[in-house]
């Protein structure tokens, strides 16, 4: 007997995942060319099968590379002259193209290495004429480093510097680091260059993304500054109003069967609440798809509030989520550029939070009533989660994720779109409602570096599974977004001041 496939990568039944695969197999991609904000396309009939797949941007990444050196033979200085220059350069070229075959990025190594003024400059004058995305020079002797500050001023593009060790001195690495959109990597640990490929992949996903921001009832368009992300405001009545439109299809009874199944235990939800779930998340692919769009935030709470929707989007925002799609909570901007962040830099969801600091335990509660499965990455095993109703409104359905306890974390907030706060710590613990109140997916974090709970800066950082810490850094370099932490010390200690 054979037996039909299963997608490991979204909640969809064999039959629906049948059906992606055979559209996956013809090709089928989202187009991103630029489309009047007032004159969405017509939405897809509501039977009709969307594949998220399709709304993740994938854009066009393109890096030039060479290796740095001095005429040879070397006599003294660093790598110093039993350093096998020829067995190096085949290693970390063998490893660039693995990288960029696993990123999905073009890199064009130059056949023979720099070691000259005038082959600098031919070469700066080639990727001027025909610009990539980025540029990345691997330092093969440490006087190249003289040649940084040209490459970055010249070339004009951001600059990933590989310098392995025996390169390189901190004052090398300390001048370097401060030129803008560049980023340094002196270390033997290949995986920091193919980070740094992705550090450039997702910001092409950036530029390549339109975000729907779902709120109020104003329809216009922007560009975001920094990211270059489309911003498009459409009304918030758009999503229930498509909501009350869309009926019961066989997708929709497959999605709720499969959440249903996937569940550790269900609580509160009923039938009815899981069909509604399942409504949402396949009016959701509707709208995306519509609207030309990657990834959403919508007033969730706000439609909630005013009683326009039978269940809030929380379960059907998570399965979007474990498939790469952003969707964001309460209409936060921001809050969703930071979900996108974990899934385009890290290749794994987060979920946006309500910080609540524990005195006591001096630990910090991350709450909210979603957040994405496959936190390892895309292609990990989902952790185990509960299906209960929406806690602030006992309506629906929303998850309660069960991250793993004793695994370290990033939080990561964009304030605006030029400065990222980043702060990492490890899970205490998984907080039930009742006996607490507040959000379904409850996470206890001891902070990392921060002596007391109170002082974590921001609101709805997005939570991930891992440190993350140096690539979010590496990735604010390049780009030159300013990156900062919460306060080390207590700012409580003398009455409130730092």
């Amino acid at each position: 007997m054979t037996t039909q496939p299963t997608c490991s990568h979204c909640c969809l039944s064999r039959r629906q995942c049948l059906k992606v695969l055979s559209m996956s197999a013809l090709g089928a991609s989202l187009v991103t060319s630029s489309l009047d904000a007032a004159e969405p396309k017509a939405a897809p009939a509501k039977t009709d099968f969307i594949d998220p797949a399709n709304l993740r941007p994938r854009p066009e990444v393109r890096v030039a590379a060479t290796f740095l050196e001095l005429p040879r033979p070397y006599w003294l200085g660093w790598p110093g002259t039993a350093y096998d220059l020829d067995a190096h350069q085949k290693e970390y070229s063998a490893l660039l193209a693995q990288s960029a075959q696993r990123t999905g990025v073009q890199v064009r190594l130059e056949s023979k290495p720099i070691h000259s003024e005038e082959a600098l400059g031919q070469w700066i004058a080639k990727v001027k004429a025909q610009p990539p995305h980025a540029l990345l020079v691997m330092l093969q002797h440490m006087h190249g480093w003289n040649w940084v500050p040209r490459v970055a001023k010249e070339a004009g593009l951001p600059l990933i510097v590989f310098a392995p060790v025996g390169t390189t001195f901190t004052g090398h690495v300390g001048g370097a680091a401060r030129l803008p959109r560049v980023h340094i990597i002196s270390s033997l640990e290949w995986s920091a260059v193919e980070a740094g490929l992705r550090m450039v992949r997702a910001k092409r996903m950036f530029e390549e993304t339109r975000v729907l921001w779902i709120h109020g009832n104003q329809r216009n368009e922007t560009v975001m500054e920094r990211l270059g992300m489309k911003v498009r405001a459409i009304p918030r009545d758009t999503f229930n109003q498509e909501f009350d439109r869309q009926p019961v299809t066989e997708e929709v009874k497959d999605v709720a069967n499969d959440l249903r199944k996937r569940a550790q235990k269900v609580v509160e939800p009923n039938d009815k609440d899981l069909l509604n779930a399942a409504r949402a998340y396949v009016t959701a692919k509707r709208l995306l798809a519509a609207e030309q769009a990657n990834a959403l935030t919508m007033d969730c709470l706000g439609m909630v509030g005013a009683k326009l929707v039978p269940t809030p989007p929380c379960a059907g925002w998570m399965l979007l989520q474990d498939q790469g799609i952003t969707a964001g909570c309460e209409a936060d901007l921001f809050g969703a550029v930071s979900l996108m962040t974990t899934s385009y830099l890290l290749d794994r969801p987060g979920y946006m939070n309500d910080p609540v600091p524990e005195t006591v335990k001096n630990v910090l509660i991350a709450a909210h009533c979603t957040s994405g499965t496959r936190i390892e990455g895309f292609d990990k095993p989902p952790a185990p989660f509960i299906l209960r109703s929406h806690a602030e409104s006992n309506i629906g359905v929303a998850p309660q994720v069960l991250w793993p306890v004793g695994q370290p974390v990033t939080l990561v907030r964009f304030s605006n779109a030029n400065e990222m706060i980043i702060d990492t710590g490890k899970l205490a613990g998984n907080v039930n409602t009742p006996p607490a109140g507040g959000c379904r997916t409850s996470v206890e974090i001891k902070m990392d570096n921060i002596e007391d709970c109170r002082d974590v800066r921001g609101f709805h950082q997005v939570v991930t599974l891992g440190n993350h810490r140096r690539v979010l850094e590496g990735f604010c370099e390049l780009y030159g977004i300013r990156h900062v932490h919460s306060p080390r010390f207590s700012t409580f200690a003398d009455g409130g001041e730092a």
